[in-house]
């Protein structure tokens, strides 16, 4: 049995996102650990407050890394055999910490610093929007005339695209005149993985480079690049492309398909919502597909894990 573990993106947080790991004993140390990255606060008491301070950029980032590492602990191996793991945007940060890379302290002080220079490159006014239906050829050059850019290739019908949320409104107006099953601004505030974002992409790098990197211990998940669906062998080219993911397209459809060959047979999200889920129901049919938060209990999905 191979199982695949797939770390959300930013988008889907929400009052319960923490609900499974919240008292678990092995999640304390993450949920501790990010207090001083949220002036204080503890993680499990901001989402259960709500509102746009979850979708906020360095909030949400943070929050997401903290999911997928408290999910991570909170489940351990479970008696799954092999394991591979990728993830979706800030996901793709979380990963490393999930495969070994990275100490969960540092994903999340990495997530924090990756966030304050997305929003510094940037500032207000930009974000990101879906699209369904529309074929990425078309979907890119749709971007191009309204002065946006392909952020993200999900599927050969599926994308998502960054730019000023005015030029995203209109992209989306004509997303759906052109046939398009679904064109809607989703709830992030930055151009994330847009060349708007490239004096981000070098202050992360540098971000990088003062962390310690560790060697994974046995057993750790097979960590695929989040920008490009290849196996991550040496750190050092890893490390590079966690930084260009930010400012450069990335190819999460690439990332199911190395699940798929890998042999992946269960699929799990770690992470708040269930999108990534639901796409590799459609990437990888003959895989048995769960996230977290399908289930009522980590004992739940600890049993669902472990069964051939």
């Amino acid at each position: 049995m191979t199982l695949a573990l797939l770390l959300s993106g930013q988008g889907g947080q929400h009052p319960g996102m923490f609900d499974l790991t919240a008292d678990h004993p092995e999640a304390q140390a993450i949920f501790a650990a990010a207090k001083p990255l949220l002036d204080g606060a503890d993680p499990r008491d901001v989402v259960r407050a709500g509102g746009s301070a979850l979708h906020e950029n360095r909030t949400g980032q943070i929050l997401c890394c903290v999911a997928a590492l408290a999910g991570w602990r909170a489940l351990g191996a479970a008696g799954a055999g092999r394991l591979i793991v990728a993830g979706y945007s800030i996901g793709d940060l979380a990963a490393w910490g999930v495969a070994g890379r990275f100490e969960p302290n540092d994903v999340l002080t990495l997530a924090a610093r990756r966030a304050e220079a997305m929003d510094a490159a940037t500032g207000a006014g930009f974000g990101l929007a879906g699209v369904r239906g529309l074929g990425l050829v078309a979907l890119e050059a749709l971007a191009e005339q309204h002065g946006c850019h392909l952020a993200i290739r999900n599927a050969p019908d599926s994308g998502v695209v960054g730019g000023a949320c005015d030029a995203l409104e209109a992209l989306c107006r004509a997303a759906r005149a052109r046939g398009a099953q679904r064109a809607v601004l989703l709830p992030v505030r930055t151009p994330s993985h847009t060349p708007l974002l490239a004096e981000a992409t070098a202050a992360f790098r540098t971000a990088l480079n003062e962390t310690a990197v560790r060697r994974p211990p046995p057993g750790s998940p097979r960590l695929v690049s989040g920008l490009d669906g290849t196996f991550v062998f040496r750190s050092e080219d890893g490390m590079d492309k966690l930084a260009r993911q930010i400012s450069t397209a990335i190819d999460w459809a690439a990332c199911l398909e190395a699940c798929r060959e890998y042999g992946a047979d269960q699929v799990l999200e770690l992470g708040p919502g269930h999108a990534l889920a639901t796409m590799a129901r459609s990437a990888l049919p003959e895989a048995r597909v769960h996230a977290l938060e399908e289930f009522r209990t980590i004992a739940g999905v600890s049993d669902w894990v472990g069964r051939p």
